[in-house]
């Protein structure tokens, strides 16, 4: 006989414990998650005024919830609840035929011969700006705020074909105004407020890409702005001047944001641990001084193990929602319809069940020898998974 499933019980904390609740994941999201699975369990229950939220953990979880059977959950009104009044219509905000229509013609500036071209673009100005870092009278660097300037400058560059020099001050400033309103800790639009100023910044950007679009359509240029303008399905369906300009929006928070704290988190890493830093130190000089390729890139092994240990200790996205379309088991439990879904990549990287000493830095796990992220499909999820995996994986 089948045992019958349970219907999760919401866990019951006071109103003070769940102001707690909702700072400890913003602030400290492993720590939280580890918090949340000891004291809870694998399958947590919450009650968020009308809401439900369900909170898994593990890798099988995170199996269910991107690969996405049956279409069972919805990427959409998941993100739609967060970032929806400042990227709406963005490629992870869409579901189903919508978003796999919208992601086959994004391929169009993804494809190699596309990110040969960027790389090629990118190399003279990295090095631009790897030299003012080198400034002799210069006794220190903040990480964070010189590789957001630097991510921002190239995005301008690969995504919309210009240098946001001084005379764009008002589009850069714009842009900062939307990623800073993305997640705000205060969820309301009223003059003053984070999210109000996003919402302002993000009807600049969206008057100021319309304005360009004809132009970029017309053009030869080779920038992601005007490959998405041109680009076009077997069947000759194009994109609507809104819809590029929503993707151009989303692309370049996406591709910006998350740079910019993997850098920062890579620099950490290798600030503690000099080793490896000779280590790719030596790597890198091994290729010579001639401008960096595609092959190139492919022989840097160790450089890759590094960039998948920093992903897997820091992922950009420490939660992934969802929400649930219809009802579903997981775990002996039967979770409800219309329940906000969350995974917790950050705690599947820190688990024994898949690595060894999780909490150390130790990038050849990830070498051919070791593969500690083979020993399950979704226990190393830094970019996402099934339909909705990262199109700027590369």
């Amino acid at each position: 006989m089948t045992e019958a499933l349970i219907t999760p019980q919401p866990i019951d904390i006071s109103f003070l414990e769940t102001l707690k609740f909702i700072k400890q994941s913003y602030n400290y999201p492993l720590e939280h998650s580890q918090h949340l699975r000891e004291r809870f369990g694998d399958v947590v229950m919450q009650r968020a005024g009308r809401v439900n939220i369900v909170h898994l953990f593990g890798a099988d979880a995170a199996q269910l919830c991107l690969m996405n059977p049956g279409q069972t959950f919805s990427n959409k009104k998941a993100w739609d609840m967060i970032i929806g009044r400042i990227f709406p219509n963005g490629l992870m905000l869409r579901d189903g035929v919508d978003h796999r229509y919208h992601r086959r013609l994004m391929q169009a500036g993804f494809k190699s011969k596309a990110m040969q071209g960027y790389l090629r673009q990118m190399t003279p100005q990295i090095e631009r700006t790897l030299a003012t870092w080198c400034d002799s009278q210069r006794n220190e660097l903040a990480a964070y705020p010189a590789f957001k300037q630097m991510t921002l400058d190239l995005a301008a560059t690969i995504f919309l074909g210009m240098d946001l020099g001084p005379g764009a001050n008002k589009l850069n400033k714009a842009f900062e105004a939307t990623v800073a309103a993305s997640m705000p800790r205060i969820p309301l639009a009223i003059p003053g407020t984070i999210l109000y100023r996003g919402i302002q910044a993000r009807k600049f950007m969206c008057r100021y890409f319309l304005d360009q679009v004809a132009n970029k359509r017309a053009s030869k240029d080779q920038d992601m702005f005007a490959l998405l303008c041109r680009a076009e399905d077997e069947e000759g369906n194009r994109y609507t001047d809104q819809e590029i300009v929503d993707h151009m929006i989303f692309l370049m928070m996406a591709a910006h944001d998350t740079t910019t704290s993997t850098l920062t988190s890579m620099v950490y890493l290798l600030a503690k641990h000099p080793d490896w830093q000779e280590r790719l130190r030596a790597e890198v000089h091994s290729l010579g001084t001639e401008p960096l390729t595609h092959e190139s890139l492919a022989k840097m092994n160790q450089t890759d193990w590094v960039i998948k240990e920093t992903l897997r200790l820091y992922p950009p996205l420490s939660t992934l929602p969802k929400f649930s379309n219809r009802s579903f088991e997981h775990n002996g439990y039967l979770i409800p319809s219309d329940t906000v879904v969350i995974t917790y990549p950050i705690h599947t990287h820190y688990m024994e069940e898949y690595w060894d000493n999780p909490t150390m830095f130790d990038p050849e796990r990830f070498s051919s020898g070791r593969s500690e992220h083979k020993r399950h499909n979704y226990s190393w999820v830094p970019f996402s998974g099934g339909a909705h995996m990262c199109i700027g994986l590369h």
